[in-house]
């Protein structure tokens, strides 16, 4: 892949705590928790992949485009100089593109600092886009209605799917169902942005091309020569007072169904980041994480690269992990491919961004959205199917980690 060299220069700049409003409100790019994180605006490079080696032709037009590229970057932190938002499909067969794309201009926060990358074409001028505050556009409303999947196919699904399991064709496998809708056109998708980011601070809000969400769960950061993910998998709802929403953490925290649905998405990712790692470590048992609207199993991982591999590298080992797809991983995704009667285009996919020297951040793309150029809009939930689960119940929970994205755009 033949790409143009790149000029970039990133300053220190007074301290800005409102990201969000610097962004486009049709083609916002964002990653950010906490009001911390990259803001992205305008575009000085678009690259797209597709297929199965989508990623690793991702890995290897990233580390060309960082070769030609020349920066100046006094700060030389996690977040400046030259770096790419990217999201990836899913599915191999996907007929969604995956993206890197590099912004014209990015600012950077993190712990009250704040910084400005500016990008353009070597040869050409430099970017005059000023920095400014753009106020957030008319309010609108919109309804999510049932896909290609309604309810009572989404149940017909997951028992199939336990069938299989029954079967022993599968040990786990994760089904998803979608909504869609359409949002009014020239309408500020800021505006669902600001949603999540303040309804979710403690997760991931992203925005990258059209993919739109919050996921709290942290694929693989990269920084250094250090690796750690963060793997969720085992969910339930928050209880109505303080009391049920001990007992819910601890339903979760000791119910087996959770337990082997965790165990296998650990496991999973585990293999993926042995062979690339000298040192992996794991917390002892799992935790419970509390969201807003939901507890999750979770269990950290730490470890030390020892073969190089960029963070493009380690996403194309992870995916799919079993969190996301099951296990074992072939059978089912094949599973998916029989029973889910849509592509899940960039849903559950990787979903974050490479700086210059391949480290960077990626989580799974979760409580999401696809937001298509004409204004169509697609949601997806999943969850993961094992020998112990119930169809209604699955329905039940799918319809609480879509509540992020419906009451963001609702």
């Amino acid at each position: 892949m033949n790409v143009q060299a790149l000029t970039v220069e990133t300053s220190p700049i007074a301290d800005i705590r409102q990201l969000i409003l610097l962004l486009d409100g049709r083609s916002p790019l964002l990653w950010m928790r906490r009001n911390q994180g990259l803001a992205g605006i305008g575009c000085a490079l678009r690259l797209e992949f597709s297929g199965t080696t989508r990623m690793t032709d991702a890995a290897a037009a990233w580390k060309q485009v960082a070769r030609l590229a020349t920066v100046t970057d006094p700060l030389a932190r996690t977040g400046t100089g030259l770096l790419a938002f990217g999201a990836f499909a899913f599915d191999e067969s996907s007929v969604q593109t995956s993206v890197l794309i590099v912004p014209e201009i990015i600012v950077g926060r993190e712990d009250g600092q704040c910084w400005v990358t500016r990008i353009w074409a070597t040869g050409q001028s430099a970017p005059e886009n000023p920095l400014a505050l753009h106020p957030l556009g008319d309010e609108y409303r919109i309804a999510l209605l049932p896909g290609a999947l309604p309810p009572d196919g989404f149940r017909a699904a997951v028992s199939s799917g336990i069938e299989h399991i029954r079967a022993q064709q599968v040990n786990k496998v994760v089904l998803a169902r979608d909504l869609v809708g359409r949002v009014p056109a020239e309408s500020d998708l800021r505006r669902a942005i600001t949603k999540l980011a303040l309804g979710y601070p403690d997760c991931w809000t992203y925005a990258v091309d059209g993919l739109i969400g919050s996921s709290p769960e942290t694929l693989i950061r990269a920084d250094h020569g250090s690796v750690n993910a963060r793997v969720l998998a085992g969910t339930i709802s928050r209880g109505a007072d303080a009391e049920d929403d001990r007992e819910a953490a601890l339903a979760l925290a000791t119910s087996s169904k959770d337990g082997d649905e965790h165990e296998f998405a650990v496991q999973s990712v585990l293999k993926s980041l042995r062979p690339h790692t000298s040192v992996l470590a794991t917390s002892e048992i799992p935790f419970t994480v509390k969201l807003p609207n939901l507890w999750h199993l979770a269990t950290d991982l730490e470890g030390t690269l020892s073969d190089g591999s960029t963070s493009l590298d380690l996403i194309a080992a992870l995916h799919p992990t079993a969190a996301v797809a099951g296990t074992p991983t072939d059978q089912a995704l094949n599973l998916i491919r029989e029973l889910e009667p849509f592509d899940r285009g960039r849903y559950a996919g990787p979903v974050g961004w490479v700086g210059a020297d391949g480290d960077g951040e990626w989580a799974i793309a979760l409580r999401c959205a696809q937001v298509a150029p004409e204004g169509g809009i697609t949601a997806y939930a999943g969850c993961g199917i094992v020998l112990d689960s119930d169809p209604e119940r699955e329905l039940a929970e799918t319809k609480m980690k879509f509540r992020p994205i419906v009451e963001a755009f609702g």
